[in-house]
């Protein structure tokens, strides 16, 4: 496999550049973080990036601005450009300056994964994001260990699960996205495939079981929390082992 891609992101929102950053290292990347055009140009003297996540809406030069600016340097590094929701100029704009791709705030970033990936395939780069895959592997997340290809995990008890195909491609789905809130539908369709229908409860009995498999106490869950109004979130680092 060739070197995993450096990623640079570029926001002046301290909370997505570093919850993007820990997201894109988490599926296997070298992410750094700028929280300005000028932070990404001095960045940009000292390294090498296969492609910069920018952001539009900035303070000093926003990213339009820098796409253009980077163009105009014979830069060619590929550009994914952040968004708001529903700002269809921006967009075009965007795109206009250089950009190669965008994606619209609030983003899943499961999507924005796929974009990269996208991205770096057409670049050229010598690199298959894994997603977070984990074939092969022991996940260790809590003090519980995830062997993947055994479809169970083993609690901190010592006292081994088996885990349904449902409930263990739900876990990846968590383990994937640590520390991240998720709602029902998107851990439904990054799951199982498929939407949620009106009344449906397919995650919240799949959580239900999940969590009487790995949690000490499962009426005061630790380790997958309820989030009110927002859905589920897995309070946890995760660790992958081969």
């Amino acid at each position: 496999m060739a070197t995993p891609p450096r990623i640079l992101v570029v926001d002046d929102h301290a909370e997505i550049r570093h919850s993007v950053t820990r997201y894109l290292k988490i599926n296997g990347m070298r992410a750094t973080g700028a929280k300005s055009a000028a932070d990404m140009d001095a960045q940009l003297k000292d390294y090498t990036f296969d492609l910069i996540v920018l952001d539009i809406m900035m303070p000093g030069e926003d990213g339009l601005a820098a796409c253009a600016r980077l163009r105009r340097q014979h830069q060619s590094i590929p550009i994914l450009m952040l968004t708001a929701l529903g700002e269809d100029d921006d967009r075009i704009k965007g795109l206009d300056t250089g950009a190669d791709d965008y994606l619209a705030k609030p983003f899943n970033p499961g999507e924005l994964l796929a974009r990269i990936n996208a991205i770096l395939r057409r670049a050229g780069v010598g690199y298959t994001l894994h997603g977070g895959g984990f074939a092969g592997k022991r996940v260790t997340f809590s003090g519980v260990i995830f062997d993947h290809d055994a479809r169970q995990v083993t609690r901190s008890d010592g006292r081994i699960e088996a885990l349904t195909t449902a409930e263990a491609k739900l876990l990846a789905v968590f383990l994937k996205n640590p520390r991240i809130v998720m709602s029902r539908d998107e851990l439904l369709e990054l799951s199982a495939g498929r939407k949620a229908g009106p009344f449906d409860r397919t995650i919240d009995n799949q959580v239900s079981r999940l969590r009487r498999k790995i949690e000490a106490d499962v009426l005061r869950p630790r380790i997958i929390s309820t989030v009110r109004n927002g859905g589920y979130c897995l309070n946890s680092d995760v660790e992958s082992h081969a």
